[in-house]
């Protein structure tokens, strides 16, 4: 197991909340950066200290690989840099006492790596690091100095942990030749609510629209206007998803449920006789608001996935 040091000051909350980092592969003239080089370096189980605002606010646990990717939809963050980079998942835990590392400089500083450091000697972070691999004397020095809460935060990340399935890319993209290597393992990551879709939809939606569950670990990525029906910026695009607990995605995947222009829950009868109380679904959930967005495609859910309309039909 390796450690690194993952400056997020501008995109923290994205990139927390959405299980991933994301870096360019290059500085916006083209000149290498060993910290987006660190991002190739990483491996799943390897240890992240994430740090914004002077603080590290969260542990992390890397749960893959780094793949080509194109850029998360950040808002404000990061307007110059390049739309493709290096994407790689990563499953966080926040730390409920912060660690201040300025306030124990003399105690890590002679740990410090002598180059691609993520620490100036007096304790202030560097703005150019990104992501900086940490000497395992420098992480054990972190780790005794957050003490158990480190243990805590990575034992209860590792706790939930599952392998990724294995997936071959889909002959359908391959066939069509119209996605670039940029793109062709996320979207087809994206048909199984993985990658930087899943990524996107967390960046929008805090909990299941109908049992309410917000911890994003038991939620799964559900596409609107369904993955086989979309473009491959529509199969991307987090508007075009939802948070939903497992047994609430089968349904509104498979039509038997859909949400109205009202935040009310559709429900065709075959599933209202027999599953609610079984499934304990409440049938005058109150879904939420939904963006203009979002709204478009749940036009289409209403038109061209969901079964009551289309047996009226």
């Amino acid at each position: 197991m390796r450690y690194w040091w993952v400056n997020q000051n501008q995109t923290y909350r994205a990139e927390v909340r959405g299980s991933f980092m994301w870096s360019p592969k290059r500085n916006a003239n083209g000149v290498r950066n060993q910290f987006y080089e660190n991002m190739r370096s990483v491996a799943p189980g390897d240890a992240i200290f994430s740090f914004c605002d002077t603080r590290i606010k969260s542990i992390g646990v890397v749960t893959g690989p780094a793949e080509t990717s194109p850029k998360p939809d950040f808002g404000s963050a990061g307007l110059n840099w390049s739309q493709e980079g290096w994407f790689v998942p990563v499953d966080y835990c926040a730390l409920e006492h912060q660690l201040r590392p300025k306030d124990h400089i003399d105690i890590i500083r002679p740990f410090l790596p002598a180059r691609y450091s993520p620490l100036q000697a007096n304790g202030d972070g560097l703005q150019s690091v990104y992501l900086a691999e940490v000497p395992e004397p420098m992480a054990q020095a972190l780790i005794g100095l957050i003490g158990q809460a480190y243990w805590d935060a990575y034992a209860s990340i590792a706790d939930y942990q599952t392998p990724s399935e294995p997936f071959e890319p889909d002959q359908q993209i391959i066939d069509r030749g119209i996605v670039g290597p940029t793109f062709r393992n996320q979207v087809v990551k994206s048909r199984r609510g993985q990658g930087v879709f899943r990524a996107n939809v967390l960046l929008r939606e805090s909990a299941c629209r109908v049992t309410h569950v917000d911890d994003a670990r038991h939620l799964k990525a559900s596409h609107i206007k369904p993955w086989r029906d979309g473009t491959d910026a529509e199969r991307l695009d987090g508007s075009n998803g939802l948070l939903l607990s497992p047994h609430i995605d089968h349904l509104f995947d498979g039509g038997y449920i859909t949400f109205s222009s009202d935040q009310s829950l559709l429900i065709v009868p075959e599933v209202r006789d027999k599953l609610l109380d079984a499934w304990g679904i409440d049938a005058g959930a109150r879904v939420g608001e939904v963006s203009r967005e979002q709204n478009a495609y749940l036009d289409y859910h209403r038109a061209n996935v969901f079964k009551h309309n289309l047996m009226k039909a």
